[in-house]
């Protein structure tokens, strides 16, 4: 046990006595309350958040190793999951490395399948570890994989994310009529794509919920049926891993199946080198191309390239022969819809780990630029819901400086050099690049072209310079008591502090504008008289029912650190912002808040 030393108290004498008074005055009245004797300590801890375990999982440095399975541009044997795509019809794009032994989740080590992690894609496109609870990100693919949930539960598991199951709400499988039950004829060529994009999704936004929407076939109607059966259940991201040839026909389709403002639709680019497909050539979609990703002694830790195997295997890019220019989009060698907008990893070489035990035999590694779309779709999910107006598709026009450009490679031979030769700035194969954070996914204006978001600080009495205004705090918490130094002025939020049980609050509403991007930064200073690795007192900070992070004796040190969290997922609503500090019994943890700021872009 550890012994309790009144010394351990850093509150200074008035403070003491303003809040012991009170306390006083009820003892003294027989009105505190006590514990009953001989009562027993709970049994266990509340189980970790979703949300909290899932940062864990991708901040975990045990997780953040990559078992690389090739190199940038080199041939690997894979088996293409789909057939060649008929008349009228699409085929998916996903790959298989035929090269890597596929083996059950029984026989792979926990966190060691070969490929591309979750923690890996969030390194390499510095991705939050928060966000996107609430949201639902829908996967359209045709036929169905019976095993799709099961699959899901052992590559989330597997990386220590969350459950997302049908039983929690997390996870749904329906058909193109929306129907749970009546659910299309089994394809193992199409379960390996739909287990691929589920992944994905899970991968880069783990809080997101997901729609797996399985058309009756893979002819243009089924899959437009249930593109619109996705945003009617409420999707406001939709991933599309899947094309074929174009069409006159295609600018129909585009209003029928495709012009859903206010949703983020992705589709893949292709994966037969150069030359346009649909619908990644819709005007109302995100045209996503592909990458090759490895690691690097850059400042980023990582490099891209374009993806090309063959003069038949890469990245699909091009300009398209029937569909219009978008406003948003101005190169000036293509006078319709240009392909690509933006891009991520997508050669198998530098693959990604997925689990499919239908389509294949358990933990494999995949490529195509169906790893692409679907990791674009959560990309958006964590950056919060579009405008009601938007098509999301411009929004990485508007925020160029976020992104990480490609410069490097090629997809093929073409008249115009960048139609498929990747240079600074925009070009066909990568178009803008990939993702460097969430911010070039929100509808803000920054990095170059305007938007629909005014960048502004949203907290009153950022700095608590003006004492309690506009803050609720517990008694004394807002202070310029000297026992601790504020960040900057005079005043700070001290938490706790007294080296006895005791618990403070301090709290603010704010409404995020929506399409906005927004970020929560605070300075924290912790100080404690406790020692060793063992968390006794702890500062836990909330977003609404989300919980960003949680604080203790452990993270003592000297001076202050800015602390930084992504609220993009709460556009478009008002959330409260919460510190709640509990210390127990001995051995005062002070913890000391001080610039706070919630701001927009």
């Amino acid at each position: 046990m550890r012994e309790s030393r009144t010394g351990g108290r850093r509150r200074s004498l008035p403070r003491l006595l303003a809040v012991a008074l009170p306390a006083l005055a009820l003892s003294v009245a027989g009105m505190t309350a006590a514990s009953p004797a001989g009562a027993a300590p709970a049994a266990h801890p509340a189980p970790a958040s979703r949300v909290t375990q899932n940062h864990k999982a991708l901040t975990d440095p045990d997780r953040q190793t990559f078992h690389t399975t090739g190199k940038a541009g080199q041939k690997v044997p894979t088996t293409h999951l789909c057939a060649t795509a008929k008349p009228g019809q699409v085929s998916c794009f996903a790959q298989r490395r035929t090269d890597i032994r596929q083996q059950l989740a029984s026989a792979v080590a926990a966190a060691t399948p070969s490929g591309l992690s979750p923690a890996n894609l969030h390194s390499a496109y510095n991705l939050p570890s928060t966000g996107g609870s609430g949201l639902t990100v829908a996967v359209v693919d045709a036929y169905n994989n019976p095993n799709a949930e099961a699959d899901l539960a052992t590559y989330r598991s597997t990386y220590g994310l969350s459950a997302c199951t049908k039983a929690n709400g997390c996870f749904k499988q329906v058909s193109q009529t929306g129907s749970t039950t009546s659910l299309p004829t089994n394809d193992k060529g199409w379960a390996g794509e739909e287990a691929l994009d589920i992944d994905m999704v899970s991968a880069v936004c783990p809080n997101c919920n997901i729609t797996l929407v399985e058309a009756n076939s893979a002819n243009d109607t089924d899959l437009g049926k249930a593109e619109n059966e996705a945003v009617a259940l409420g999707a406001k991201f939709v991933s599309n891993s899947w094309g074929g040839g174009e069409s006159s026909t295609q600018t129909t389709e585009d209003t029928q199946y495709f012009k859903h403002p206010g949703v983020a639709i992705t589709v893949s680019a292709g994966d037969e080198a150069y030359g346009a497909e649909y619908p990644a050539t819709s005007q109302y979609v995100t045209a996503v191309g592909g990458t090759a990703l490895t690691t690097a002694s850059n400042a980023r830790g990582w490099s891209e390239s374009v993806w090309h195997t063959s003069a038949t295997e890469g990245t699909g890019s091009g300009c398209s022969a029937y569909d219009p220019k978008p406003t948003w989009q101005t190169d000036t060698g293509c006078a319709k819809r240009m392909e690509s907008d933006v891009s991520a990893v997508a050669d198998p070489a530098t693959g990604v780990a997925v689990y499919d035990t239908y389509g294949g035999s358990g933990w494999a590694v995949y490529g195509g630029t169906s790893a692409s779309a679907p990791i674009i779709a959560g990309v958006y999910a964590l950056a919060g819901t579009p405008g009601a107006s938007d098509y999301p598709a411009q929004y990485p026009y508007s925020h160029t400086a976020n992104l990480n450009d490609v410069t490097t490679g090629n997809n093929g031979t073409c008249t115009t050099s960048y139609f498929c030769t990747a240079r600074a700035g925009y070009d066909g194969p990568t178009g803008w690049g990939t993702p460097n954070g969430t911010a070039a996914f929100t509808s803000g204006g920054t990095g170059g072209g305007g938007g629909t978001c005014t960048p502004a600080q949203l907290l009153g009495n950022p700095g608590f310079e003006s004492g309690n205004t506009t803050w609720t705090a517990s008694s004394g918490v807002i202070n310029t008591d000297s026992g601790e130094a504020a960040h900057a002025g005079s005043y700070k939020a001290w938490l706790d502090g007294y080296g006895s049980a005791h618990t403070d609050t301090l709290s603010q509403s704010v409404t995020v504008p929506a399409g906005c991007h927004a970020s929560f930064t605070f300075y924290l200073h912790v100080d404690t008289a406790e020692t060793g690795s063992t968390a006794y007192d702890k500062l836990t900070v909330t977003a609404g029912s989300t919980t960003l992070a949680t604080y203790s004796n452990v993270n003592a040190a000297s001076g202050y650190a800015q602390k930084t969290f992504d609220l993009s997922s709460f556009a478009g609503q008002t959330v409260t912002l919460k510190f709640s500090g509990v210390e127990d019994s001995s051995l005062q943890t002070s913890f000391v808040v001080d610039d706070a700021a919630v701001t927009t872009s």
